[in-house]
């Protein structure tokens, strides 16, 4: 099951590189997060919009048997490894936060990674979202905010970076196209508010220069090269160029800041 609006689907091979260098990158960030939010044993979790499984695991150990997880997706390819056939505390399902009726029962954590700026109807998947959180609970969004700082290569020293650059604006453009909203990560603590959400905080994890970095952006360029090439953005030469500089470190690859905002629903 997949989504054709979505420039970037779990099932494709490159998919697998970048959600390990999501896990590098961002993972310890995340985790951290949930901690200072209070996440126990016997909480009940829903993860949107998982893709991997790496956080669906740890919130797993995290709330034990007692607890609950539930790990949805447009496409649960990669997601389905954190079901464990033997226990029922984690649930992974096939689910379109904005289109599809939101999860039954109230959720002390509702959690969501790089998710909405990639959704057009993200008014009504964030509606969905906070009604789902139980009084008390915590919604904890993460998402990017690439037009914060758009470029690939900070430092422009040479072609190197240049091409790095406009590879990167490219790779905007075609996110854009697919309705992502490419400054919607300073958003969140005003949306969250707007949702009704109290003791509303936010911050931002921004890496430059980080090995994981490289990775993400050599799996991204393979995930697009189609759509680089069929919209004019790039020629088969200069991809190949890029990726072989990407691959000899004569770029220190950088990421849009990924901005965090959570929020709890009032007792």
């Amino acid at each position: 099951m997949g989504d054709d609006r979505y420039l970037l689907p779990n099932a494709e091979e490159a998919a697998a590189e970048r959600f390990a260098a999501f896990i590098e990158l961002f993972d310890p960030s995340t985790f951290a997060h949930m901690d200072r939010l209070g996440l126990a044993a016997g909480w009940r979790c829903w993860e949107v919009g998982a893709g991997g499984d790496s956080v669906v695991r740890w919130l797993a150990q995290k709330v034990g048997p007692e607890g609950y997880v539930l790990a949805t997706d447009i496409d649960v390819t990669r997601t389905r490894a954190a079901a464990d056939p033997a226990s029922r505390h984690v649930e992974v399902r096939a689910h379109d936060v904005a289109h599809d009726p939101s999860p039954e029962g109230q959720f002390d954590l509702v959690h969501a990674r790089l998710v909405l700026v990639h959704v057009p109807e993200r008014e009504r998947a964030l509606a969905a979202m906070a009604g789902a959180v139980r009084p008390g609970g915590w919604l904890f969004i993460e998402d990017a905010d690439p037009a914060l700082q758009p470029l690939s290569s900070l430092e422009v020293r040479g072609p190197e970076q240049v091409l790095a650059n406009r590879l990167r604006s490219g790779f905007r453009e075609l996110m854009a196209s697919r309705g992502a909203d490419l400054a919607y990560g300073r958003t969140l603590p005003r949306l969250l508010r707007e949702a009704g959400l109290v003791d509303v905080r936010a911050d931002a994890a921004f890496p430059v220069a980080h090995p994981a970095c490289a990775r993400l952006e050599t799996a991204t360029i393979h995930l697009i090269a189609g759509q680089l090439l069929e919209h004019g953005i790039a020629t088969p030469d200069e991809i190949e160029l890029h990726l072989a500089n990407v691959a000899a470190g004569r770029l220190d690859i950088t990421q849009p800041p990924m901005i965090a905002a959570w929020g709890r629903r009032p007792s």
